[in-house]
This record gives structure tokens, C-alpha cells and sequence, in this order.
């Protein structure tokens, strides 16, 4: 390993302990401020002491993550509602979601880069001075995109979860309206039965129904709906129930059709899954599968032949 090499080694080694060191001064609160922080009691009277300590703990991990999310933070406000809106397809909730997403990113820009460099400085490997430095950028390439490969896969996960269970809902839904229910009190009343089936579906259900209770319109509420799962189908019902309150037709009928709707788009998914498996088997087999079975079959054969011919080929 050149000393050109070991000296850029060193130096991003230093860059790196060097923030990391600005990040815990910045980050870690000075004893004087614990101490102030101690004296000082700000929780309202009426707040029971667990909640106070939830709100404490919100407020310090918000403290922290602060600076490292401010780092991958988008400055157009409109990504950070798309961003915040991932998070709701994804079914998470919490406020503290985008902060650990964004410091994510920070973190593991810088620490998977470090890593690198500390495993080929200690296997002693040595490679060319190109290949090192390609190898730290891949690293911290995929560190800054290893957030977004996993939210995207939990929102995949979610929206599925959510499409298998849908049609069921709204067969459901359609029982609650025929039997005289209202459409508010259907949407509670689908939101109790699927916690054992489906507990995404229903929290979603459960939260749209707590907006009709706190006051909100009906449309208004059905539009969060249709954002937080983002699918188009959702997005499909919830344009068709907003017509059919204000133009008067049947919410029956309406909820009939496009559940049957979705039943066989679930079918045609599944038939076209179903057709797709040989295919994807086709690649396992031929470079797993039928290789092993040559050696296996031809293995003995190829054994004899050589038994045989090797004795000639040295006679002559």
C-alpha cells in the first residue's frame, strides 16, 4: 500500500472523527445545561407522569437527530410532504419518522465509507489507489440509498397487506349500508370487525372514523383516507362515495361494483403471479438445479472412462 494511499486513508479518517466528535459536542447537552434542565420543571399539572416522560424522551430524540436530518434534508417543501406521505403509505405514524429517516441517510453516508476503509486497511489488501476510491463511493452511495430501498419496501409491504384486505372490507362496508347503518357508522363499524384479519386496514378505517367524530367532513376525510394508503384503487372508492353523497345515488350499489371490481383485479394479479413462477423457476434450475444432476448422472461414467483410458494413453 503506497504512502499516498495511507495518507488519503488518514485524512478521511481524521475528517470523519473530526465530525463525529463536532456531532456529540453539538449534539450531547453540557452539564450546566443538565443541570438547568433539572431545575427547571415545564410539564403541565394535569399531564400524567408517563405521558411527561413520553414527551421528554420525543423532545430529546428530536434534539439529537435534528442536526444529522438537517443534513439530507430536503429544501423544498413539497419533498417533505411527499416524504412525510411515504411514511403514511407505509402505515408509520409517528412524528419522529422523517427525522431518523433523514439521519439515517447522514449517518451511514459517512459510517459505511469508514467501515470500508477500516476492513481493507486491516485485511491489507492491497488494491489499486482507483479501486479504493471506487469502492468508498459505492459505499457511501449505498448507504445514502439503503433508507429509501427500505421504506420502499415497507410501503410495498403495507399497500399489499392493505389490497389483499380491501375487497373484504368493503363486502363488509356494503352489509353495514344495507342493513341501515349510515356511511359514517359503517366505516367504524368495518374498522372494530378487521382488527383480527387485517389490524393495517382497520387502524386506517379506525382513523378516518375519529376524524368524522372530531368534526370533519366527510369528503375531507375520505381524501385523507385515500392519501395515507395511496393506492388507486382506494383512491377509485373514495372518489365514487364522494359522488355518490353528492349527487344522491346509492352507496349500496356503488360499494357492490367496485368490490366485485376488485376481486378480479385480486384474480388477474394472481393468475398472472401464477404465470410468471416458470419463468423465474427457469434460472434456479438450469444453474442449480441441472448442473448438480449432470455430476450426479454423468459423474460416475466420466469416472469409469478416465479408469479405463488413462492405463492406454500411458501404454502408448
Amino acid at each position: 500500500m503506497s504512502w499516498m494511499l495511507i495518507l488519503i486513508y488518514a485524512c478521511v479518517f481524521a475528517l470523519v472523527c473530526g465530525f463525529s466528535y463536532w456531532a456529540l459536542s453539538s449534539l450531547m447537552p453540557s452539564g450546566m445545561t443538565q443541570r438547568l434542565a433539572s431545575l427547571q420543571d415545564t410539564a403541565p399539572p394535569e399531564r400524567p407522569a408517563s405521558w411527561q416522560k413520553w414527551l421528554d424522551k420525543v423532545q430529546q430524540a428530536m434534539a439529537w437527530l435534528g442536526p444529522l436530518s438537517s443534513v439530507s434534508e430536503p429544501e423544498d417543501p413539497a419533498q417533505t410532504f411527499r416524504l412525510r406521505l411515504r411514511f403514511y403509505n407505509a402505515g408509520i405514524h409517528s412524528r419522529l419518522a422523517p427525522l431518523v429517516y433523514l439521519a439515517s441517510k447522514t449517518v451511514l453516508t459517512f459510517a459505511l465509507p469508514g467501515i470500508a476503509m477500516g476492513v481493507l486497511w486491516y485485511s491489507q489488501v492491497n488494491l489499486p489507489q482507483a479501486m479504493d476510491m471506487g469502492l468508498v463511493l459505492v459505499c457511501a452511495i449505498l448507504g445514502y440509498y439503503l433508507p429509501n430501498a427500505i421504506l420502499a419496501h415497507l410501503v410495498a409491504r403495507y399497500q399489499q397487506a392493505l389490497f389483499n384486505a380491501f375487497p373484504d372490507a368493503l363486502d363488509l362496508m356494503r352489509v353495514c349500508v344495507q342493513a341501515g347503518l349510515g356511511l359514517d357508522a359503517a366505516i367504524d363499524r368495518v374498522g372494530h370487525e378487521m382488527r383480527l384479519s387485517c389490524a393495517e386496514l382497520s387502524s386506517e378505517f379506525e382513523l378516518t372514523g375519529l376524524e368524522l367524530r372530531a368534526g370533519a367532513s366527510r369528503a375531507d376525510a375520505l381524501r385523507h383516507l385515500s392519501a395515507r394508503i395511496g393506492l388507486e384503487d382506494v383512491e377509485a372508492l373514495v372518489v365514487m362515495l364522494i359522488q355518490a353523497d353528492m349527487l344522491g345515488t346509492s352507496v349500496h350499489e356503488s360499494l357492490q361494483v367496485h368490490s366485485e371490481s376488485l376481486r378480479t383485479k385480486r384474480r388477474l394479479l394472481a393468475e398472472e403471479t401464477a404465470a410468471k413462477l416458470p419463468v423465474k423457476l427457469l434460472i434456479p434450475l438450469v444453474f442449480c438445479v441441472f448442473p448438480a444432476l449432470l455430476t450426479v448422472l454423468l459423474g460416475p461414467a466420466v469416472i469409469s472412462v478416465q479408469e479405463v483410458l488413462t492405463p492406454t494413453a500411458q501404454g502408448a
